[in-house]
């Protein structure tokens, strides 16, 4: 909430609605947690043993612009190869591969929240684990041959 000069607060859709900036969040981070409010939803009306997820992945790179698009259906077909274990699924409106309903890693298109690039996420549920310090998110504009093998290694390990 904001304070005005006589100290009376204001709220913060009040703000909004005359036309100023909430400190709150985005108008892209309230669409994911939207999406992934639904997300939970269709989850929990899906019966036991039904399609992992997959399709909805799939719907989710179609609606991607290029260049995310082809990065996207690449980063799947690689996902699916080096890491069998993992089964798709969205997350916050992102594709994701989860391993027993816990998200190890995400794709998130650059046009999701306006960045400059892309990014390939690791949750905490990947053993990427190594020292004091170790990445969690890649900085993704292309995927090169050495990019792809760099990836397929940390799956391997993310899932080992």
């Amino acid at each position: 909430m904001k304070r005005e000069k006589n100290g009376a607060q204001k709220s913060s859709r009040s703000a909004a609605a005359a036309g100023k900036q909430s400190d709150g969040f985005s108008e892209d981070e309230r669409a994911a947690m939207k999406e992934r409010a639904q997300e939970l939803k269709a989850a929990a009306r899906r019966s036991p043993g039904s399609a992992d997820g997959e399709s909805d992945v799939l719907a989710k790179i179609a609606e991607m612009q290029e260049p995310d698009r082809a990065m996207a259906e690449r980063l799947h077909a690689l996902i699916k190869a080096s890491a069998p274990a993992l089964s798709p699924r969205t997350w916050y409106g992102m594709p994701a591969y989860a391993r027993d309903g816990n998200v190890v890693c995400f794709f998130q298109s650059a046009q999701k929240f306006k960045s400059r690039y892309a990014t390939l996420g690791f949750s905490d549920k990947a053993k990427l684990d190594e020292g004091p310090m170790w990445p969690t998110g890649f900085a993704l504009k292309e995927l090169t041959a050495e990019a792809e093998a760099r990836i397929g290694a940390l799956l391997k390990k993310a899932v080992s």
